[in-house]
């Protein structure tokens, strides 16, 4: 699979994520604006090494290696600037900002871990009969783990979803009424020992 159908494919279920959709402008460039942000997202994605994508090309995960001194003030300011101006707007991206901080706050202070940003199954993937795209996804999430002996971190603002994550061994440590008037789970894995 070639970048630009996973950067289409991520644009696409970026557009069901509750938190992208609230903070991509809604203008006349919406659709440009979701692209934009796909493309910004798998490219960080291949850069960190952390690009999943399922054997049948309809799941992405973006799942790396990080930790909270993971930072490089000028490049996310450039980075920063680069979405407020052609993603979110100058008002949106400072709220998104805001929120993202007590996001981050919720992950480990000390030591790596691994985040998962975002995973997304294309419609027609879904279901009972065709979940296997999921289990492959989630068993190479935690092949990856194991491997690594670091916890998984995730956040959703969607109870179904969390409750998937829930099902597949993650546990729920915090829960977040998100200024929204949502709420946001927070959610960890945390692998067992090698052999």
């Amino acid at each position: 699979m070639n970048k630009e159908e996973v950067i289409e494919h991520v644009s696409y279920l970026l557009q069901e994520v509750t938190t992208s959709m609230e903070i991509v402008k809604d203008d006349h460039k919406r659709e440009q604006r979701f692209k934009y942000l796909a493309k910004y997202m798998v490219e960080k994605a291949i850069e960190k090494d952390g690009l999943i994508v399922s054997e049948n090309g309809r799941g992405v995960a973006i799942l790396y290696r990080t930790n909270s001194k993971d930072k490089n003030f000028w490049k996310d300011l450039v980075q920063d600037l680069k979405l407020a101006i052609n993603v979110t707007g100058i008002r949106k991206g400072l709220k998104a900002m805001k929120n993202q901080k007590y996001v981050k706050d919720q992950r480990p202070k000390e030591g790596d871990y691994l985040y998962c940003w975002f995973w997304g199954i294309l419609p027609d993937s879904r279901g009972s009969d065709d979940s296997k795209t999921a289990y492959e996804m989630k068993n190479r999430f935690y092949e990856i783990a194991k491997e690594l002996q670091l916890p998984i971190y995730a956040e959703s603002r969607n109870r179904r979803i969390s409750l998937a994550y829930r099902r597949y061994g993650f546990e729920l440590f915090h829960e977040w009424n998100h200024p929204s008037g949502d709420v946001m789970y927070f959610l960890r894995y945390l692998p067992p020992a090698k052999e």
